[in-house]
């Protein structure tokens, strides 16, 4: 069995496992022989020479985002993933919208037109308004790169593609568009009676 679809076995193993069953349950990470880590309720093959396994209390597995996988949420809790966007980004932000919702990556969408304090968090960030921006935890990638961001989330511990059925991974939708503010008209004061001459 190849380790690709050794994971989806794992990731779907987990998934359909019930959260309360059991007051406490124990994960296994270790990384297989092509690099991948790996987060398994099940203890790593014999021929794995290092792992690490934690238990995880029944309140804390209540917190979790039902339907994430394991991995996705120990990821969003170490680094969460923020993409500002724009009016004026268009593809580029669909783009990078639709990539993150490929991986399954759960992000909070801030936009600089409708969200003030984004456009001062996008300036300090990177100097300029230029977007998208996308911080994973502590660090902050200027403009849309598919390898760049790849490079990134799996850095960051995200999983490369979403389950089947996994929850839409926005965190948090974009605050609505601000609506224009309703023109103000000016009346002019009613003109003051000329003083009457005798």
């Amino acid at each position: 069995m190849d380790a690709k679809r050794l994971i989806l076995c794992i990731a779907a193993a987990l998934l359909a496992a019930p959260t309360f069953v059991a007051a406490q349950q124990t994960i296994y990470k270790w990384v297989d022989k092509d690099g991948k880590t790996i987060f398994s309720d099940t203890p790593p093959p014999k021929d794995v020479t290092s792992s690490t396994q934690k238990t995880v209390a029944s309140d804390s597995a209540s917190s979790a985002i039902p339907g994430l996988p394991y991995a996705t949420q120990v990821a969003m809790e170490r680094n969460p993933v923020t993409l500002f966007t724009g009016d004026e980004c268009g593809v580029y932000c669909d783009q990078g919208r639709a990539y993150l919702s490929k991986r399954g990556v759960p992000f909070r969408e801030r936009n600089i037109n409708v969200d003030p304090k984004a456009v001062a968090d996008v300036k300090t960030a990177v100097g300029s308004l230029l977007i998208p921006v996308l911080t994973i935890g502590g660090s902050t990638l200027k403009g849309y790169d598919e390898g760049q961001w790849t490079s990134s989330l799996d850095g960051a511990g995200y999983p490369r593609t979403a389950l089947p059925n996994q929850p839409n991974p926005r965190a948090t939708p974009p605050a609505a568009p601000r609506k224009a503010p309703e023109p103000v008209v000016a009346t002019p004061a009613p003109a003051e009676p000329a003083p009457e001459t005798k």
